[in-house]
C-alpha cells in the first residue's frame, strides 16, 4: 500500500492552498459574502473560478484530454484525495475548484459511462463550468431512501423512442441551480435490474421544482429540492448505460463520491482544530494559556489522532480504487469513521474556543450545523455499518486480509 504523493500532487495541493489563502479564505469573514443558503455568493464564486481555471486548478477529477487538470489513469483518487482534503481547508473551497457535490460525482459518472455523443452534450457544459447538475435518486416515503433497487417509485414507461417518467423525488442536491439532471426511475420489476438512468435539461416540460427544502444547516448551491414527475419526456438516445442498468450506473457514481466526501471532511475538520488551536495557543485560564491545560492538551490530541486514523482509512480505499479494486468495504469504512471524525472535530473545537466558538465570530458554529449531513448522505452510516457486517459475515477472518 503505497500513499506517497507525486511531485505533481504535492505542487497541486501547495497550489490549492496559496490560491485559498490568497482569494478565498478572506471571504468568509464578511457575511455579506454568503448567499441565502449560507455558501458563497454566486457573483464571487463565478470570478474565483475563473481564478482556478486560469491556474490550472479546475475540475481535477477530470484528465487533462477531456478538458479538467486531472493525473491520467492510475493515481487518480489518491490524488484526489490529497487535493481535495486541501480545498477542504475552506468552506467555500471545493465548489471553486468544480470539485463540489453533487457536480463533483457527476462529473465522474459522465466521463466514465457516457457515450462519446452524450459527454459532448452533458458533461463538456458543466466541465466548462457552464452548466451545474444534479443527480435525482431519493424520494418521500413510501418510495427510496438507501433501499433504491427495491423501494423506487418513479417509473420510466417505453413508448416508441421515448420514456415518459412519473414520480416523486425529493432531496435533490442542487437542484435549484441544476441545468443538467441524472435521473434514476424503475423501467420493470426485475429485483436486480429493475432501474435505469437517464438524462434530462431544466428546460424540458413534465417536471416541477415543488420547494426548496429548508434543513438545519448551510447548503450546496441550489439547496435540497423536492420534485414532481407527470409526463416528462426523455428520447432513449439520453438513457444513460443499459436498460437496467442504473443501479450499476449509480454505484460507479457513489463510491467515489462518498469517498471525495471523505476528503473533503477531512480538511474542514482540521480546519476546525486550526481554529481552535490558535485560540488555546492566546487563551489564558488560572493564569496559564489554555494549551498548558493537561485536560486541553488531551482534547486536543484526540482529536487530532482520530483525523489522522480517518486519512489513513480514505487514503487506503483511494489506493484501492486505483488499483482496479471497487473497494466497497473500504469506502464504507472511511465514509462512517470520516463522518464521525468531523463530528467530533468540530465538537472539539467548540468546547475549547468556548461562547466565542458558539458565536458567529468563527466558522465554528457554521460547521457545527453542517456536519450532521455527514451520517446520512450519500448512504446512513447505519447502511454501511450493515453491509460491513455483511462482508464480515462472508469473509471471516479474511475481512482484516492485506491488499
Amino acid at each position: 500500500m503505497d500513499f506517497a504523493l507525486s511531485p505533481e500532487t504535492q505542487d497541486t495541493c501547495q497550489r490549492i492552498s496559496a490560491f485559498l489563502d490568497r482569494h478565498v479564505i478572506p471571504l468568509e469573514a464578511d457575511r455579506a459574502n454568503y448567499d441565502e443558503g449560507e455558501n458563497i455568493r454566486l457573483d464571487l464564486l463565478a470570478e474565483l473560478r475563473k481564478k482556478a481555471r486560469a491556474e490550472d486548478l479546475w475540475c481535477l477529477q477530470i484528465p487533462k484530454a477531456e478538458g479538467g487538470n486531472g493525473l491520467p489513469k492510475g493515481r487518480t483518487i489518491t490524488h484526489m484525495a490529497a487535493c481535495y482534503e486541501t480545498m477542504g481547508r475552506s468552506i467555500f473551497g471545493p465548489v471553486c475548484f468544480n470539485s463540489a457535490a453533487p457536480d463533483d460525482g457527476n462529473l465522474y459518472l459522465l466521463n466514465k459511462v457516457a457515450t462519446a455523443v452524450q459527454k459532448e452534450k452533458w458533461l463538456q457544459p458543466i466541465i466548462r463550468g457552464e452548466a451545474r447538475s444534479a443527480i435525482v435518486m431519493t424520494e418521500p416515503h413510501p418510495g427510496s431512501g438507501s433501499d433504491p433497487a427495491g423501494m423506487m417509485k418513479t417509473t420510466a414507461t417505453k413508448k416508441g423512442d421515448t420514456w415518459v417518467i412519473k414520480g416523486h423525488k425529493w432531496f435533490i442536491t442542487g437542484a435549484g441551480v441544476a441545468d443538467h439532471f441524472i435521473l434514476l426511475a424503475r423501467t420493470s420489476d426485475d429485483p436486480r435490474r429493475g432501474l435505469t438512468t437517464f438524462l434530462f435539461h431544466k428546460d424540458q416540460p413534465g417536471w416541477n421544482l415543488v420547494r426548496r427544502v429548508p434543513i438545519m444547516g448551510p447548503e450546496e448551491h441550489g439547496g435540497h429540492c423536492e420534485l414532481t414527475f407527470d409526463g416528462l419526456e426523455i428520447k432513449d438516445s439520453e438513457r444513460l448505460m443499459e436498460v437496467g442498468e442504473g443501479l450499476k450506473a449509480v454505484q460507479i457514481r457513489l463510491g467515489v463520491a462518498r469517498l471525495t466526501h471523505c476528503m473533503r471532511w477531512l480538511g474542514m475538520a482540521k480546519r476546525a482544530l486550526e481554529i481552535a488551536g490558535s485560540y488555546v495557543k492566546e487563551r489564558e485560564s488560572f493564569g496559564i494559556k489554555l494549551i498548558d491545560h493537561e485536560g486541553v492538551q488531551w482534547m486536543l490530541g484526540e482529536a487530532a489522532m482520530q483525523i489522522e486514523t480517518g486519512r489513513l482509512l480514505t487514503m487506503h480505499a483511494a489506493w484501492m480504487i486505483d488499483q482496479g479494486h471497487r473497494a466497497q468495504k473500504e469506502v464504507a469504512m472511511a465514509k462512517i469513521a470520516v463522518a464521525d471524525v468531523l463530528h467530533k472535530a468540530i465538537a472539539t473545537s467548540i468546547q475549547l474556543c468556548g461562547a466565542r466558538g458558539y458565536s458567529k465570530d468563527t466558522l465554528l458554529e457554521w460547521m457545527y450545523r453542517y456536519a450532521p449531513q455527514a451520517r446520512l448522505v450519500d448512504g446512513a452510516s447505519e447502511v454501511h455499518k450493515m453491509l460491513l457486517a455483511k462482508h464480515f459475515m462472508s469473509d471471516g477472518r479474511d475481512f482484516w486480509k492485506w491488499g
